[in-house]
């Protein structure tokens, strides 16, 4: 085993000479393990959560929901995922991997509590966190693991308020039985907007239409036994335009000409697109889907009317239910975007072991999306942040 990589049941060990841990602000999956990285270097961490329980916001994902990326490669440092759970996990396998992850390293979670605001601390050696109930909360470094899925978001269309349908974004979708035998437009054709209108098709409603804005770059899961995760690893060092033109190739033997069905194949390259953060389609069943003509790919969603849905080719259409699957916020600007570490987007301009150079010692994962995965990433993420705060810590014995 490598020195830089966590056992699995770390021990007790030195704490820094000044107590002060190290917080991490999150308690998904880039927070555990950016925590159990930390424990296994000697590093104190304490976790931060504002819902009551690790891993919330995958308790609250649809039904369906599995993990794009294997077992094998979405394990966090210093435990597998059982073998029991299968290839592709599912969403409750997960929630209950990160429960038992917390348990085996030990990990300190302090549940209930939302930090507010971080602040360079008074002294100007480490971070002074803002949270409910008044806390402040003085820390050597910080990382920051609040989540990629933080914030639903909600494009302002015309006349929304007006609409007399029903209207719901994809976080609160939970399954298809409310919607049996349901006229249902599913505005947003990325993996969640996808898989929803598969599990509605299949779950009986009346009609499944699915808005496009951008056609997507639709790949196989998994293709004779190889996942796309695997391709996309080995992909990370080749040149963009290199990767386009072999995904075009791989898509053309792969996937089936859809245009005749509404889903005409992308003029634009799969990794020029991911690298502007447009994560392929990994069919879990929208082609067989699109090709029987149970999920209808319509034009992309333009306004609302009281009665009715106008698109953006000029369509009105009827639907019962609208399911917006826009996307989210990533809702760092009250946390920290005060302290020049965000880009004209709300995203972290650095991540991993990278710390800004306006605030050294703050540290963000799990914020990219990438088609390696982000559970591997984080992982990656998490020993890159460990080895560079335990570097720069100053330790004396442990009493323990």
């Amino acid at each position: 085993m490598s020195a830089d990589r966590p056992s699995d049941r770390p021990s007790p060990s030195p704490r820094p000479a000044e107590d002060r841990p190290v917080y991490v602000i999150g308690g998904g999956p880039g927070g555990l393990a950016a925590a159990a990285a930390l424990r296994a270097r000697g590093v104190r961490a304490v976790v931060l959560e504002k819902a009551e329980s690790v891993g919330e916001s995958w308790r609250h994902h649809y039904d369906r929901l599995h993990l794009h990326t294997t077992r094998r490669l979405s394990a966090l440092p210093g435990l597998k995922i059982p073998r029991a759970y299968g290839r592709w996990v599912a969403r409750a396998d997960l929630v209950r991997y990160l429960e038992s992850y917390a348990d085996h390293h030990e990990l300190e979670v302090v549940t209930g509590v939302e930090v507010n605001r971080v602040d360079r601390a008074p002294d100007g050696s480490g971070w002074l966190l803002h949270a409910t109930g008044g806390r402040e909360l003085t820390g050597s470094a910080v990382v920051v693991a609040t989540g990629y899925n933080h914030t639903p978001r909600l494009p302002e269309w015309p006349g929304r308020a007006d609409w007399s349908g029903e209207f719901l974004h994809a976080s609160a979708y939970r399954d298809a039985a409310p919607y049996a035998g349901r006229d249902v437009l599913v505005v947003g054709a990325g993996n969640t907007g996808a898989e929803i209108a598969v599990d509605l098709a299949e779950g009986g409603a009346s009609r499944v239409r699915l808005a496009i804005r951008t056609v997507p770059h639709v790949v196989r899961r998994s293709t004779a036994g190889w996942p796309a995760q695997r391709s996309g690893i080995a992909c990370r060092r080749l040149p963009v335009a290199v990767v386009d033109r072999l995904a075009h190739r791989i898509a053309r033997l792969s996937v089936p000409d859809l245009s005749a069905q509404g889903l005409p194949r992308p003029t634009t390259g799969l990794y020029s697109r991911a690298k502007e953060g447009a994560i392929p389609v990994q069919d879990v069943g929208l082609i067989d889907a699109v090709q029987s003509g149970k999920v209808l790919p319509v034009a992309a969603m333009e306004s609302f009317e009281p009665d009715a849905v106008v698109l953006a080719d000029g369509t009105r259409i009827t639907p019962d239910v609208v399911i917006a699957a826009t996307g989210y916020e990533r809702g760092l600007t009250s946390l920290v975007g005060h302290l020049d570490v965000l880009d004209a987007d709300g995203r972290p301009t650095v991540r991993g072991a990278r710390t800004p150079a306006s605030a050294p010692g703050l540290f963000f994962t799990g914020f990219t999306n990438p088609l390696s995965g982000m559970l591997r990433e984080m992982r990656l993420d998490a020993e890159r942040i460990a080895r560079r705060v335990a570097r720069s810590a100053k330790f004396s014995p442990s009493g323990d």
